[in-house]
């Protein structure tokens, strides 16, 4: 009974979500989070005060998703509105008007780069809008976006799915590297189907087969030294692979190597260095303010965590207000329970980089003051549905998180795990990609399900390393179905209950992301490493 109750909302969620008639996420996640809270109360007789604490420090996780969001929305909005948009459509159509070059240029290997400095769900926010001011369907260009961004993942944030999502399990820095490098590998294998399913949900199989040596000389570019680094290191291999693939990506696509010629059909669309510089200008700021942000060995990434209380105050019951002088506001032992949330105000992708690049960028671009507020009332008012979205996922996530080892998310990942045995390694990926599909995290899934799957390698007798690296994969995977993620990019492009529509699309290559995963792991692997 347990486990049916466990399970019933997540398939409740996705049952309303892909109907004939399907509920859109901002109705359809609250209503699953009454149910899931009605579970814990009467089945499982979670004491209201664990359950109240859990939904307000939801209220307060979701000001992390849903800032940058709108920092995601307003930054699109200024692009467009200050011209840099069709400034930089123009030149990308210069550099090849190939759609396939466009794609695997600003989808892939500049997405892939962003994800390695950020994560957080922020390269489809930046890359998805390119591509529909390079004239490409909003609602295909979703689809696209959250399937090419998979095989980064494992590494985006600089390495945080990796080194902090395994964290909690006390591994050996050996151990964590060799998660990586295995890792990097199932990728790796995987990066030779995925961005060619990505590429038909926009352009036919025959202009794939056109241009196939161009696709898959991007695809090495990033790669291979993605895949090299992680042998040595587990924060840079994206990062490094992807702003090694985008340069590779830019010159190859220059000369047309592996390219079918295409007619360049934009009319006027020569533009000058000045104003394509110009154009790149927030872009390229806001790429360099992620990176210097978060590598580990500059001081910014530890003044931006701070966490030394600055000042505090008691709110009542409600718990312990503290603002610390990283600027990190938390809510600590919420309703007299151990329960704390916090929103890094600093650190999260939202105000910086996002808003801060606008409000430099404005008068560069000398906005008017008018369409600079217009600019924030429209990002303001696109929020509110993807709001109440994400306070209904978040609340449904916690809630199912009540518990410790006898919670609904460990109950089904338990379960499953003992149902498959020694056959384990064929499913462990798809655990992973469970638990980034309702949590919206690679990190958040290995940290959930990471010692159900050491214990279940324990059980079984299998490699740890191996199935943690297919925990790290699946939690990659996932992203394609993620809620949060398809909620956020959806909101950025402006499109309206269609979240159904997408998830019965890129639950496809997330399945057969699984199926390679687990054939790497038992025919590849073992040629490699000792398992």
């Amino acid at each position: 009974m347990a486990l049916f109750l466990s399970i019933f909302p997540i398939v409740l969620l996705i049952y309303l979500m892909v109907k004939r008639n399907a509920l859109p996420s901002y109705l359809a996640l609250p209503w699953i989070a009454v149910v899931v809270l009605i579970i814990q109360l009467i089945f499982f007789g979670t004491d209201i005060s664990i359950v109240s604490a859990n939904i307000a420090s939801a209220l307060v996780a979701v000001q992390t998703p849903i800032t940058v969001i709108f920092g995601a929305i307003l930054f699109n909005r200024f692009s467009e509105v200050s011209g840099a948009t069709d400034i930089l459509r123009k030149w990308l159509g210069n550099i090849n008007p190939n759609p396939v070059a466009q794609i695997m240029i600003i989808g892939w290997a500049f997405a892939f780069m962003i994800e390695g400095a950020s994560g957080f769900g922020t390269p489809a926010a930046i890359a998805a809008p390119i591509l529909v001011g390079l004239g490409f369907p909003p609602l295909r260009v979703a689809m696209l976006a959250l399937v090419m961004n998979s095989v980064p993942v494992s590494f985006g944030a600089v390495g945080t799915p990796t080194w902090f999502g395994f964290g909690p399990l006390q591994l050996a820095e050996a151990q964590i590297l060799e998660i990586g490098s295995m890792t990097s590998l199932i990728h790796a294998f995987a990066a030779l189907v995925i961005p060619l399913m990505a590429l038909s949900l926009i352009v036919s199989w025959t202009e794939i087969r056109k241009n196939l040596i161009f696709i898959y000389i991007s695809v090495f570019a990033c790669v291979i030294p993605y895949m090299l680094l992680a042998q040595v290191n587990y924060e840079f291999p994206s990062l490094v692979g992807g702003a090694i693939g985008l340069f590779v990506s830019v010159i190859v696509a220059n000369k047309g190597i592996g390219l079918a010629k295409v007619e360049n059909t934009l009319e006027g669309s020569s533009v000058s260095l000045a104003q394509v510089a110009k154009a790149l200008f927030p872009t390229g700021m806001l790429i360099a303010i992620l990176i210097v942000t978060r590598i580990q060995q500059l001081p910014f990434k530890a003044m931006m965590n701070d966490a030394t209380s600055w000042f505090s105050a008691q709110l009542g019951s409600l718990g312990l207000f503290d603002v610390s002088y990283g600027l990190i506001f938390s809510l600590k032992n919420i309703f007299g329970t151990s329960i704390n949330a916090s929103y890094k105000l600093l650190y999260v992708p939202a105000f910086i980089p996002f808003v801060v690049t606008v409000l430099i960028a404005v008068p560069v671009f000398a906005l008017s003051m008018s369409k600079t507020k217009d600019i924030f009332v429209t990002s303001f008012k696109q929020t509110k549905n993807p709001f109440f979205a994400l306070v209904g996922a978040l609340v449904m996530v916690n809630l199912m998180l009540v518990g410790g080892d006898n919670s609904m998310v460990k109950i089904i990942g338990q379960s499953f795990a003992h149902a498959t045995g020694e056959y384990w390694t064929l499913f462990a990926s798809y655990l992973g990609a469970v638990g980034a599909f309702f949590s919206g995290s690679n990190t958040v899934s290995n940290l959930t399900f990471g010692s159900v799957q050491l214990s279940t390698a324990e059980l079984t007798r299998l490699s740890a390393t191996l199935i943690l690296a297919l925990q790290s994969v699946g939690g990659a995977m996932g992203n394609m179905v993620c809620i949060n993620n398809i909620v956020a990019v959806s909101s950025v492009l402006n499109i309206d209950k269609q979240e159904g529509t997408i998830i019965k699309k890129t639950v496809v290559p997330m399945i057969i992301y699984g199926i390679i995963a687990a054939l790497v792991a038992l025919f590849i692997i073992p040629i490699f490493y000792a398992v």
